[in-house]
C-alpha cells in the first residue's frame, strides 16, 4: 500500500499504524487469507521533501519511507500525482492500495475491504475487478453519501455531463482505494490532485465502468482545506476531466510507466 505524505507528520502514524494491523497485510505476509496474492503486504509512505517530520514520524511507526526523488531520477512534479506514480513503481506485488495521510479515523478493516473484490476470479457474471473506490459519509454529510465541495460541485457534475456512465461513483475524488498494479502501469497520473479522477475514467475507458467496484468504508473524518486551497484543487480536477473528454484543456501528467 502506498501513502502519499507532505508535511502530515500530525496524522502519518495513526494512518500507518492502521494499515499495519490490518488483515490484508497479516494475510500477504504469512501467504494466506482473503488477501493472498494481492499484494498488500507492505506499507510504503512516499515523501514528497517533507519539510517537517514527517518521514522520522512515519518510518518510527513501521512504515517504509521512501523519499520520491529516490524512485525517479527526473525532478519531481509538484502534487499528489506524482507521489502516486511514483509509488506504483516501487510498490510491489499485484495489488495497489492508496490511503491519504491526512484521514484521522482511517481503520485496519478499510484496508480489508479495500483490497477484498480482487480476491474473486473473473467470472461471465462479475468482470475482472481494476480499481475499487472508498464510499463514505462525511462530516458534513452525515445524513447522506454526499462529498466533499469539490467533489459535489466540480468533480460530480462534469462526470455526469461527460462521463454518465460513471456518475453512480459516491466519490470520485476519494484519495482511499485499490488498483492493479498492472493496470497502474500502463496509466498516465496526472501531477496533481487530478490524479484520482484521472484514473478513475482511464481504467474506465479501458475496461468499462464494470471493472470498478466501490466498497463501503463508513464516516471519515480528515483535514478540511479552506477555500482558498480548494480553488486550485478544483480547477485541475475540472482541467483534467475535461482533458479526458477531448475538449483541449491541458493538464500536467505522468506517461505511464511501460512507456516511460
Amino acid at each position: 500500500m502506498v501513502i502519499p505524505a507532505l508535511n502530515e507528520e500530525a496524522t502519518v502514524a495513526h494512518v500507518v499504524a492502521a494499515c499495519l494491523s490490518s488483515d490484508a497485510l497479516a494475510g500477504a505476509a504469512t501467504g494466506t487469507g482473503a488477501a493472498t496474492g494481492t499484494g498488500a503486504g507492505e506499507v510504503l509512505v512516499i515523501d514528497s521533501d517533507s519539510t517537517d517530520a514527517t518521514a522520522r514520524v512515519a518510518a518510527e511507526a513501521g512504515a517504509t519511507v521512501v523519499n520520491w526523488r529516490d524512485v525517479d531520477p527526473r525532478e519531481p512534479v509538484p502534487g499528489k500525482g506524482e507521489a502516486l506514480w511514483r509509488g506504483v513503481r516501487a510498490v510491489r506485488g499485484d495489488v495497489v492500495v492508496f490511503v491519504d495521510a491526512d484521514v484521522t479515523n482511517v481503520e485496519p478493516w478499510w484496508i480489508d475491504a479495500l483490497v477484498a473484490p480482487f480476491a474473486d476470479g473473473a467470472t461471465e457474471a462479475q468482470p475482472r475487478i481494476d480499481l475499487v473506490k472508498a464510499t463514505y459519509t462525511r462530516d458534513e454529510g452525515a445524513h447522506g453519501r454526499g462529498g466533499g465541495r469539490v467533489t459535489e460541485l466540480t468533480a460530480k457534475p462534469l462526470l455526469r455531463a461527460f462521463f454518465p456512465e460513471l456518475g453512480h461513483i459516491d466519490q470520485p475524488l476519494a484519495g482511499e482505494y485499490a488498483i492493479r498494479r498492472s493496470t497502474a502501469l500502463e496509466l498516465p497520473f496526472v501531477a496533481g490532485y487530478g490524479v484520482d479522477v484521472g484514473l478513475l475514467i482511464d481504467v474506465a475507458a479501458n475496461g468499462a465502468s464494470i471493472s470498478i467496484a466501490q466498497t463501503d468504508l463508513g464516516h471519515r473524518t480528515h483535514r478540511n482545506r479552506p477555500l482558498a486551497e480548494l480553488a486550485p484543487m478544483a480547477d485541475v480536477v475540472a482541467r483534467t476531466i475535461l482533458n479526458r473528454a477531448g475538449l483541449g484543456a491541458e493538464v500536467d501528467q505522468r506517461p505511464p510507466w511501460t512507456a516511460s
